[in-house]
C-alpha cells in the first residue's frame, strides 16, 4: 500500500511538471520567436549617480537559454533586468546579474566623483511584439529600484540584422543536445596568435576536461554543451599595464583592472559580443593565454583565466562560481579595490556568504551540521597572522617583480624571481590546506566568521571550499547546491 501512494505521488507530481512546463511554453510561444535579441546599452556614473543610455539592438540566430524558465526567481545581483509586453505589462523575462560598472562604483574613483563609461550587454529571447526593456538597481537595503526603462520595437528598422564578424573559428568540445536544454558555455580564446593555434586546441580541450572533473559538473556533465570560440589575437597575451607590456589583443584584456594588481578583465565589450556570437550560449569563459595568476568573475557577465598558471584548475572552477552561480568570495585577507563592497547591516545576495542578522534562519540553515554553533568558532585568529604574513610578502615580492619588467631587468633574473613567487603561493597553500585539515569543524557546515573581503561581520558556510582558498579542492555544500540549482534552471 505504501509502494502505490509513492508511485501515485509521483506520478501526479510528474503531471503536475508537465503541466507547468507547458504553461511555460505556452508563454515562451505567445511572446516570443525562437532567435535572440541583443540590447547594447552603455552604463554611465560614479558612486552616487549612474545613467543608462541605449546603443543598438541586433538580431541573431536561435535562443541558448530555457524555454521553461524566462522569470529568474535567485534574488542575486546588483542588478536586474525585466523585460514586459508592452501592450499587456506583464512580466515576460528576468534576468539578475552583476556589472563592471557595478563594481567600479565601490572604487575610490568613484567615490571621488570620477565618471567611467562602460559597454554592457543584456541578451533575451527575441520578441513578437514590442517590448518595454527595464534595469533595476539594489539601494543600500539590497532593494531593487527601476532606473531606466525604454520601449522596443522588435521590428524596427533600426534592429541590426548584420552578418557576424569574420575570422572566427569555433570547436564543439561537448554536445550533449539542442541549447534549449543545455547550459551552453562557450570559451573566448584570448590572446592566441594564428600561430599558437595548437596550443589553443590543446588548451581548450584541456579546459573542457578539467570543467567535468570536479562536483557538481562532473554528475550534471550531459546537461552541458560547450564550444571552443576562437578569432585570432595579433600579439600572444593581455596587457600587464604595471609591468609596461601592452598587447593588442581580441578582446582586449588586462591585469590591474579596476587598479587591482590580479583582476583581469576585458572593457571590450562589444568585441567579446562580436566574437561570442557565433555560437549559443548561456555562460561565458575568456581563456588568457597567459602565465601568470590573474581572472575574474562577475555574476551573469564573464569570467577570465590564465590558461597557463599553476593554478590553472582552481582559477577556471573558481571564477566561474561567481559569473554562473552568482557565488562570492569566501576570503577576506587580500587586498582588493573595492569600498564598502558589502554595506554593514544588510544580508548580502550571495548564496554562500551571510551577515548573520537572523541566526535563528540562516540562510543555508537546511545544511547546518548537527550541533553545531552559529556563528561557529574557529581558530581565526592564528589563521589571520599566517595569512596576512604571507600576503605581506606576496605583494612585496609582486611589487618587485613589476619593477624588474619597468626597467627592463635581464630575463633570467625576472624569472628567477618569477619561480620565487610561484613557490611562495605553493608552500603556502599547502600550509593553509594542513592548518585548516587539522581543526574540528573541519567538514562541517556552520557559519564562520571571515567573507567577502571583510574579516569580521560577515561569514561563510565551512570553513574550506573553492570559494576561500586556492587548490584543487571542491565547493562546500552550500555552493555546491547553488550550483545544482543554477545548471537545472538552464537546463529544464
Amino acid at each position: 500500500m505504501k509502494r502505490m501512494c509513492v508511485s501515485l505521488f509521483l506520478t501526479c507530481l510528474m503531471a503536475l511538471t508537465a503541466c507547468s512546463q507547458t504553461k511555460d511554453q505556452d508563454v515562451f510561444d505567445r511572446y516570443f520567436v525562437d532567435k535572440t535579441m541583443r540590447i547594447d546599452y552603455f552604463h554611465v556614473g560614479d558612486a552616487k549617480e549612474e545613467i543608462v543610455t541605449l546603443d543598438q539592438v541586433y538580431e541573431y540566430g536561435i535562443w541558448a537559454g530555457s524555454l521553461q524558465n524566462l522569470i529568474d526567481l535567485f534574488n542575486n545581483g546588483r542588478y536586474y533586468a525585466k523585460i514586459y509586453d508592452l501592450s499587456s505589462g506583464e512580466l515576460i523575462f528576468s534576468k539578475g546579474f552583476d556589472s563592471y560598472f557595478g563594481e567600479y562604483k565601490t572604487t575610490g574613483k568613484a567615490l571621488d566623483g570620477i565618471n567611467r563609461t562602460y559597454h554592457e550587454t543584456m541578451l533575451i529571447p527575441y520578441p513578437k511584439n514590442k517590448i518595454k526593456f527595464t534595469l533595476e538597481v539594489r539601494n543600500r537595503e539590497n532593494e531593487l529600484q527601476p532606473f531606466f526603462s525604454q520601449e522596443i520595437d522588435p521590428a524596427s528598422v533600426d534592429v541590426k540584422k548584420d552578418p557576424l564578424i569574420q575570422g572566427v573559428k569555433v570547436y564543439e568540445l561537448r554536445k550533449n543536445g539542442h541549447p534549449h536544454d543545455k547550459v551552453d558555455v562557450a570559451i573566448i580564446a584570448e590572446g592566441y596568435t594564428q600561430q599558437e593555434e595548437e596550443k589553443l586546441q590543446q588548451d581548450f580541450h584541456r579546459f573542457a576536461e578539467v570543467f567535468f572533473s570536479p562536483e557538481p559538473y562532473k554528475s550534471y556533465g550531459d546537461r552541458f554543451n560547450v564550444y571552443g570560440v576562437f578569432k585570432p589575437s595579433e600579439e600572444s597575451g593581455c596587457d600587464e599595464p604595471r609591468m609596461g607590456v601592452f598587447k593588442n589583443t581580441a578582446i582586449g584584456s588586462t591585469f590591474n583592472s579596476l587598479g587591482s594588481e590580479r583582476y583581469l578583465l576585458t572593457e571590450n565589450n562589444r568585441a567579446l559580443r562580436d566574437t561570442a556570437a557565433h555560437v549559443p550560449y548561456d555562460a561565458l569563459y575568456i581563456m588568457v593565454n597567459h602565465k601568470r595568476y590573474g581572472g575574474g568573475g562577475i555574476y551573469n557577465l564573464y569570467c577570465t583565466f590564465t590558461a597557463d598558471n599553476q593554478w590553472y584548475r582552481y582559477l577556471f572552477l573558481h571564477e566561474f562560481g561567481h559569473s554562473f552561480t552568482g557565488l562570492g568570495d569566501e576570503y577576506y585577507t587580500s587586498s582588493v579595490a573595492y569600498n564598502d563592497f558589502y554595506p554593514r547591516g544588510v544580508e548580502p545576495t550571495e548564496p554562500n556568504i551571510t551577515a548573520l542578522l537572523d541566526p535563528d534562519n540562516l540562510k543555508w540553515k537546511a545544511y547546518v551540521s548537527e550541533g553545531i554553533s552559529i556563528p561557529t568558532p574557529w581558530e581565526k585568529e592564528d589563521f589571520d597572522k599566517m595569512d596576512l604574513a604571507y600576503q605581506k610578502i606576496r605583494t612585496e615580492i609582486n611589487d618587485k617583480i613589476a619593477q624588474m619588467k619597468r626597467n627592463n631587468a635581464p630575463q633570467d633574473e625576472i624569472a628567477k624571481t618569477e619561480r620565487e613567487s610561484e613557490k611562495l603561493s605553493r608552500d603556502h597553500a599547502n600550509k593553509v590546506d594542513a592548518y585548516l585539515a587539522k581543526s574540528r569543524y573541519n567538514g562541517k557546515v556552520g557559519a564562520f566568521e571571515g567573507a567577502g573581503y571583510s574579516a569580521q561581520g560577515l561569514y561563510r558556510p565551512m570553513l574550506d571550499c573553492l570559494m576561500f582558498t586556492k587548490g584543487d579542492k571542491p565547493f562546500c555544500k552550500v555552493c555546491e547546491m547553488a550550483v545544482i540549482r543554477i545548471i537545472r534552471f538552464y537546463s529544464e
